[in-house]
């Protein structure tokens, strides 16, 4: 567009998380990627059309497995290796090199970083003293720091519901199924004995449902492993590790849960990026809070402390005597590529900041704008993620077992981002955008804090700088229309309608007598399926066997009942043709076993998806329970709650 640029990094390396190790890109509807961010995703695709990138496999092979999404068909890739996204940005860059100066491993002095005169940034110093000037900036990092030295109102953690009229923000302790613990964990130090204290990173509340903190959801490195032994180094063992903080992960895998726990994405040549999975995994849950508003001192702790957990926690998982031999071996299977980040030990040079501070603009993007029920008119971009956020916090339960909370998932449609959630309220900065910490609230930035995402609010921050240069205005006051129709021009996506979403009917715990157990409640043995598009379930959703493992998935729910008695025992799933019709389910009460076959090819046959299983006598306290399996079943095994009511 005909104007020069400084670009400022930090570190020595440019592309944060993209180059960073996180090179399985998350989005959803890929239509919704436009302009600079899809030309980098053709790119990688031209990159890997070259027989020559490929080491560890062929291309064929690798398509062949559908990673990601990717089909191999299309004009863009979406799935590359850290070294290939560095590579293709230098091209990039190269090409405009008259242009674009960068300058490296300077960062913003935090105490004296930002001149202004009156509502306009005249100068920005590093802590080198070295300063730069100009019209117009841009702050385009995880962390928000020049937007909140230049006096821009921002938030941290979680808002209320009640503050924007959302459903799925602050405390979610119903919501929080997945990535959860499906054996009854102790979190004492001396197991059974409170008076011992907690182990490390565990909370005693979580505080109330729906309410708002300044918690962060949790922060990971995106490793790139591979499975290929000549390129693959073996896990080792810290020289600071500490066992006190992997106690709770050898208890759970002592406990019997037996899941791999992480996620491996394969991207080329036989290599990985490798993400958080199941309970206890790459998140270092809790362990952020003061992260975003810290000095970079603490910082600096911080990461290193993320860094010293993940690589502590694979050297457990890979090795520990006192984890199952079947998880030993999936850990030692795959090991840090060798000829990947060689400058920092192998190790990615980028954390993953999911969530730092949050700008507060004229206009604050939440869940209504990610379900479409609130449809902005000032597009520069569209977001198409799930509203998405990764744990918060562990918590003891009042049954005295360990929960984490914060992880909620739930679908978005396509939806266009306001102009107005990018840069702040005139009366604070006249000549700042902030694409990346941007005007949202905690669950709606989880759907919108996505790569792609972030390159394409930085091309429209660009541009409308670049406007409002040209119109001698404030950001603030350039014109729209001209602002969209340069957007559309370079090939930004700003709209499109998406089919609407299905109406999905839950049914809350509160709204149904007696004492009810949700499937988040019961102890596990598989079901580690989600699911929450068929309509009729209780809380948040239902988990299923995936039609798999037949015989080896369980779930056995326990109720805590008040006083001895008489009590009718109902069970609710929602019926489908492709469900089980012979779901054994075992009622284990005062008088023995009994056993009933339910069909769930059926509706059940009371109210709100309830279905009758029969009356029983039970003891008072935790002595009984109901137990679904998949044993012989001939379909999908549906489990959701199970109620019992007092017969008086």
């Amino acid at each position: 567009m005909g104007k020069t640029v400084i670009l400022i990094e930090p570190t020595k390396f440019l592309g944060g998380l993209t180059t960073g190790g996180l090179g399985a890109t998350d989005i959803g509807n890929k239509k919704a990627i436009g302009g600079l961010s899809r030309e980098f995703y053709a790119r990688v695709f031209q990159y890997y059309s070259d027989p020559a990138k490929w080491q560890q496999q062929t291309r064929d092979a690798y398509f062949a497995a559908k990673p990601h999404g990717n089909t191999g068909s299309e004009d863009t890739m979406w799935t590359f290796e850290p070294h290939a996204a560095t590579e293709i940005y230098d091209a990039m860059l190269k090409e405009v090199a008259d242009k674009v100066t960068v300058v490296f491993s300077e960062r913003l002095d935090l105490k004296k970083g930002v001149v202004k005169d009156g509502n306009r940034i005249t100068q920005i110093i590093m802590e080198s003293g070295r300063s730069f000037t100009a019209p117009m900036f841009i702050d385009a990092t995880y962390e928000g720091d020049l937007m909140a030295k230049a006096g821009v109102r921002y938030a941290v953690g979680r808002e209320a519901n009640a503050m924007y009229g959302e459903q799925i923000n602050g405390v979610q302790t119903a919501r929080s199924v997945s990535h959860q613990f499906t054996k009854n964990v102790d979190p004492y130090v001396k197991p059974s004995d409170p008076s011992s204290g907690l182990l490390p990173g565990i909370e005693k509340d979580p505080g109330d449902e729906s309410t708002g903190d300044r918690k962060v959801q949790a922060y990971n490195f995106r490793m790139c492993t591979t499975d290929a032994p000549e390129n693959r180094l073996d896990w080792v063992k810290p020289a600071n590790y500490d066992e006190r903080w992997f106690e709770l992960a050898l208890r759970n895998v002592e406990a019997g849960d037996e899941r791999i726990s992480w996620a491996p994405g394969h991207m080329p040549n036989r290599k990985t990026d490798t993400n958080n999975n199941f309970a206890i995994s790459t998140d270092f849950i809790g362990q952020n809070w003061d992260y975003p508003e810290a000095d970079y001192a603490t910082r600096a702790r911080i990461w290193q402390a993320h860094e010293d957990w993940q690589k502590g926690l694979m050297w457990t998982y890979a090795y520990h005597p006192r984890v199952p031999e079947k998880i030993r071996l999936a850990f030692q299977k795959f090991g840090l590529a060798k000829d990947e980040f060689a400058d920092s030990g192998h190790w990615p040079r980028q954390l993953y900041v999911r969530e730092a501070r949050r700008m507060v603009s004229d206009y604050v993007m939440t869940e209504k704008n990610c379900r479409r029920l609130e449809i902005i008119q000032d597009s520069v971009g569209m977001g198409a993620y799930n509203m998405d956020s990764h744990h918060i916090q562990r918590y003891v339960t009042a049954e005295g077992y360990v929960r984490n909370e914060g992880d909620v998932q739930i679908r978005s449609r396509p939806y266009p981002i306001s102009y107005r959630s990018i840069r702040p309220r005139e009366e604070e900065c006249r000549n700042l955008l902030v694409p990346i910490c941007l005007s949202a609230s905690h669950i709606a930035y989880g759907s919108i804090r996505m790569e792609p995402v972030f390159m394409v609010l930085g091309q429209s921050a660009a541009t409308a700088a670049v406007q409002a240069i040209e119109q001698n205005v404030s950001l603030q006051a350039i014109n729209p229309a001209k602002l969209q129709a340069r957007l559309l021009a370079d090939n930004q996506m700003l709209d499109f309608e998406s089919p609407p979403e299905p109406i999905v009917l839950s049914i809350q715990k509160a709204d149904l007598p007696g004492i009810i157990v949700d499937d988040s409640e019961a102890q596990l043995t598989g079901f580690d399926s989600e699911g929450h598009t068929t309509s009729g379930f209780v809380g948040s959703g239902y988990r299923h066997d995936s039609g798999a493992g037949n015989g080896q998935q369980k779930a056995r729910f326990i109720p805590t009942l008040p006083i001895a008695g008489r009590y009718q025992v109902s069970m609710t799933y929602s019926a489908l043709a492709n469900r089980a019709s012979n779901v054994p389910v075992t009622i284990h009460h005062a008088d023995g076993d009994s056993t009933v076959v339910v069909n769930q090819k059926k509706k059940p046959q009371g109210k709100k998806n309830l279905h009758l299983l029969g009356t029983y006598t039970f003891t008072a306290g935790k002595d009984h329970w109901i137990e679904i399996t998949n044993t012989a079943t001939d379909g999908h095994v549906i489990i959701d709650a199970v109620q019992f009511l007092e017969v008086k």
